[in-house]
């Protein structure tokens, strides 16, 4: 026992050592070789840039124009964009997403659920609409049929801008024109999809969102390997997360809930147990009968929780219980408390993130 133990550390050891010396060669390459050159046209950035409906943060803005500096400057961009949810990283993502499609180079956006790439896919649509750029979605949502056409689409440059979750790293999909791969939450993806990214990295420009930096991916950004940008201004009329830690009471729980409810609110309640989720869903049904409960964990079928996730979001719900699920940053505007039963048995980083 002891030798398979020593077998599988030295293994780990050689793994580790070959991954770093990997990087360290992949970014040297990217150092060397020149990257795409974007152009852009100053009327059309401007007009697409009005579509904008909120004013820039000082620090969102020194992000936009850090992005727009790297895609036209000719160098291959490896750039991570660390913000709160809400703190406007996807705007950041959309104007280069307009670069590198306005200079017939095609876009992939890689989100690590099904939910926030169909979020993201809304989001772009919407941007997009005035412009002739075509935007398609690739994930579990869509019908065999419609996969097949997006992937005819990637092949032959129809499709400009795609978004998806680890569907696009498969063999099946192939860019004629991939220029920019914009990626939500890296950390949440597995090995092998890391593996994926890491060859595409070596030939096209990279932008990486975060709200959670882990260690290795800030490490990175602060030896130099990667460039780092930080949306730390909460945009106006955005205020500062509360947080409260306290002992589970009953009265706590009701007196939160009904607080945020009468002020036209919703709430998410995460009890992540999903053997135990339906006693604690009556449990919330008697304390608080007011409120109009949905359960939503990962256990059930997609169907069931793309429509329980957009009907909390149309707000036939006003209580959401569910798993960690929630972590990956939909954006619900009117959800405006979290309650985390059993706090203490989630990460920190799990933690910042669903904060």
């Amino acid at each position: 026992e002891q030798k398979q133990s020593l077998k599988e550390k030295r293994k780990a050891a050689q793994e580790v050592r070959d991954t770093a010396a990997e990087l360290l060669n992949l970014y040297a390459i990217r150092r060397t070789r020149e990257g795409i050159r974007f152009k852009i046209d100053p009327a059309d950035y401007q007009a697409f840039r009005e579509g904008f409906a909120f004013d820039e943060t000082p620090d969102q803005s020194t992000a936009i124009n850090a992005v727009v500096d790297d895609m036209t400057s000719g160098k291959s961009m490896d750039r991570l964009v660390c913000g709160d949810v809400g703190f406007g990283k996807t705007e950041v993502a959309l104007r280069a997403a307009f670069i590198a499609a306005m200079s017939g180079r095609q876009v992939a956006v890689l989100c690590p659920t099904t939910l926030l790439a169909e979020q993201h896919a809304a989001t772009f649509r919407d941007r997009f609409r005035a412009w002739p750029v075509t935007v398609a979605e690739l994930s579990r949502f869509r019908t065999g049929k419609e996969s097949a056409k997006v992937l005819a689409g990637l092949a032959d440059g129809t499709v400009d801008i795609v978004i998806g979750t680890h569907k696009l790293l498969t063999d099946k999909v192939s860019f004629k024109h991939l220029g920019l791969v914009i990626i939500d939450e890296e950390h949440r993806f597995g090995v092998r999809q890391k593996e994926t990214l890491r060859k595409l990295r070596a030939e096209v420009d990279v932008l990486t969102l975060t709200a959670t930096p882990i260690p290795r991916t800030l490490s990175m950004s602060l030896e130099g390997i990667r460039d780092f940008s930080v949306i730390a201004t909460a945009p106006e009329r955005r205020l500062a997360v509360k947080t409260f830690v306290h002992a589970e009471e009953p009265g706590l729980i009701r007196e939160a809930v009904i607080r945020e409810l009468k002020r036209g609110g919703q709430v998410y309640f995460l009890h992540n147990e999903v053997e135990t989720i339906e006693n604690r869903r009556e449990q919330l049904a008697a304390l608080i009968p007011e409120a109009r409960i949905a359960v939503a964990h990962g256990q059930m079928s997609e169907r069931e929780l793309e429509h329980i996730m957009r009907e909390f979001y149309q707000q036939r719900y006003n209580l959401l219980l569910c798993t960690t699920i929630i972590e990956t940053g939909i954006d619900v505007p009117t959800a405006n408390t979290i309650i985390m039963q059993r706090a203490d048995k989630l990460g920190l980083a799990q933690l910042h993130q669903l904060r």
